[in-house]
């Protein structure tokens, strides 16, 4: 048996193919349409499938099932996705589900948002996954996953997790991508941790070497001066600050006891984005102190979530394994 995931992301698509060992035998990696509509990205999705299929060895219609695991915001009840923040206004809605369906002959195909599929995946394949437990992704945005005494917590309308969106500055200082001020993605993502840095310069013009000015400046630029740079130091502690915020306001509202991360900002910098979180709970979380750790699943968290959805009937348990 034979089963599928897709990881929709801004930037790239990942689609996986997985035996029922859930051991991925196929799979195809691509840049994730810009345009002109919502109907090409579906498009692509469809073709990657089959060229997974492919590699794979199995034709499309023999796949049992689909997990996917997207940007959103979703609308569960038409399988698609509406508006996408991180990609262009002409792309409108994506068709996912139905599309999906039709190419693998299978009812079963689960959506889900991405970080709700990387907790699915932490849940099925990792060594440590209790019933309560939380994905956390740090990347072009910010959002969570999770599971509480045993439940994946999608949501009536699939967006449930959506923390990145917890607002941590009362001032609204920063705009974040959605068009509000004051959320935790605004200060703290890959994609706006450059304007805050530009945001605190401007308010104490120290001499740095981080160059803000570079048309390509991004918060690599950032983490890389880390350790030699005043400044760079500087922005590194304050995004930790509101990280620990940001986790904490995880950690009182759903009691997990261990909150995997993952994302390119903490997969690519451990040390300067988990640690001070670590650092600082114990002083912020009045309630038990989950353990903060590394996902264990890398870049393919979500895809593996997603193939662990569509072999487990959405849940990530292996209780429910198809058979």
């Amino acid at each position: 048996m034979y089963f599928a995931g897709v990881d929709l992301g801004a930037t790239n698509t990942h689609v996986a193919v997985a035996d029922d060992e859930g051991e991925i035998v196929g799979e195809d990696v691509r840049p994730t349409p810009r345009g002109p509509t919502g109907i090409a990205v579906t498009e692509e999705i469809l073709d990657a499938l089959r060229t997974a299929a492919g590699r794979a060895g199995v034709a499309p219609e023999s796949i049992a099932a689909a997990g996917i695991g997207s940007i959103g915001p979703l609308d569960l009840a038409e399988g698609t996705i509406e508006d996408p923040a991180n990609l262009p206004d002409n792309i409108g809605t994506i068709p996912l589900t139905g599309p999906i369906g039709n190419l693998i002959d299978s009812d079963e195909v689960h959506l889900h948002n991405d970080t709700n599929a990387g907790v699915i995946g932490e849940r099925f394949f990792s060594d440590r996954n209790p019933d309560d437990m939380v994905y956390l992704t740090i990347s072009s945005g910010i959002g969570a996953g999770v599971c509480v005494d045993g439940n994946v917590l999608d949501g009536w309308d699939g967006n449930a997790g959506e923390v990145g969106h917890m607002m941590l500055d009362p001032m609204g200082h920063l705009t974040c991508g959605c068009g509000s001020d004051g959320h935790w993605e605004a200060y703290c993502s890959g994609n706006n941790i450059p304007k805050y840095a530009k945001f605190l310069h401007e308010d104490d013009p120290i001499e740095t070497d981080v160059p803000l000015d570079d048309p390509d400046f991004s918060a690599a630029d950032v983490f890389e001066h880390a350790g030699s740079d005043e400044f760079a130091d500087h922005v590194v502690d304050q995004v930790a600050h509101w990280n620990a915020m940001g986790v904490t306001n995880v950690v009182h509202a759903y009691a997990p006891i261990v909150i995997y991360v993952g994302g390119a900002v903490a997969i690519n910098n451990p040390e300067l984005t988990l640690e001070p979180i670590r650092e600082r709970l114990d002083d912020m979380v009045f309630t038990n102190i989950p353990d903060v750790t590394l996902t264990t699943l890398g870049d393919d968290v979500v895809v593996k979530g997603a193939v662990a959805s569509a072999m487990t009937g959405g849940t990530g348990d292996r209780r429910r394994l198809r058979t």
